[in-house]
């Protein structure tokens, strides 16, 4: 069985710098850490490895020092990881590095089933996986829970919507992405840290590694999605003291609640 998880290397703090051309995060220099949500998936791709035998690969974009997510990786227990990393793919939105990435896996090879976490912690917008899916022409499972079997080409989960619980089973290859909070990931092996020869576990590709080199696809210039501006929310200190009996303090804080929309 043949796993693929894509990862990516977030800002580990809220002091983060915007391109005021671009309007996209600096990351250059930035702390960063590996996607908590991509930790999830991480940890079921190698759970599946140990319950049916097979291999964990990674994969990641990011500037070269997304190569650190990787060996993150690669501790915890993956076999090897890829970095696709080219100034060309600078500035991509949600649809410009889903289509990357996927021109990435074609370049890779064939996998069973590839592993997102829903979404990540600088985005948010939890369509990343959707979209690999989408170009790759693979069945996507959403807000994975756990994996109930494996069998006959064909793979079945548990996925949560909303106040539901579906049990989906799809054939292989496939796309999953796993919910937060459905395992516990374990930590990197500081054994394994010091064992690994990271020549033979880490790849880089490029821009010229890729079948479609039309630089349009890819980069600011492949990504419909322009942000106007990017800014931290303001911070409201406003306090207001109310006195009044029970009743008069009920009906004024009714009525602040409706000038504000918050009832109706």
């Amino acid at each position: 069985m043949n796993l693929l998880v894509c990862v990516k290397q977030v800002p580990g703090t809220t002091q983060v710098e915007v391109d005021p051309v671009t309007g996209v995060l600096r990351r250059d220099g930035v702390a960063s850490k590996l996607n908590p949500y991509d930790l999830y998936a991480m940890e079921l791709a190698l759970s599946l490895a140990q319950r049916y035998g097979g291999q964990v690969q990674v994969l990641t974009m990011g500037p070269p020092q997304a190569q650190s997510a990787v060996l993150e990786t690669v501790y915890m227990g993956a076999q090897g990881g890829t970095l696709v990393t080219d100034r060309k793919f600078a500035g991509a939105d949600v649809l410009a590095t889903a289509y990357t990435l996927s021109q990435a896996i074609r370049r890779m090879g064939d996998f069973d089933v590839i592993l997102c976490g829903k979404q990540t912690t600088d985005g948010d917008t939890a369509q990343v996986g959707a979209e690999i899916s989408e170009f790759l022409g693979l069945p996507l499972a959403g807000n994975v829970l756990s994996v109930e079997d494996v069998s006959h080409g064909q793979i079945t989960v548990q996925c949560s919507l909303d106040s539901h619980i579906a049990t989906m089973r799809m054939p292989m290859p496939c796309l999953l992405c796993a919910d937060g909070d459905i395992n516990t990931p374990r930590l990197p092996s500081y054994k394994r840290s010091k064992e690994v020869d990271r020549a033979q576990v880490l790849s880089t590709l490029t821009f010229r590694d890729f079948l479609d080199q039309d630089e349009s696809h890819y980069g600011l210039s492949g990504s419909p999605t322009q942000v106007e501006r990017i800014f931290p929310p303001e911070k409201n200190t406003s306090k207001e003291m109310l006195e009044g009996t029970g009743t008069e303090l009920a009906d004024r804080l009714y009525d602040i609640l409706r000038s504000r929309k918050f009832v109706g």
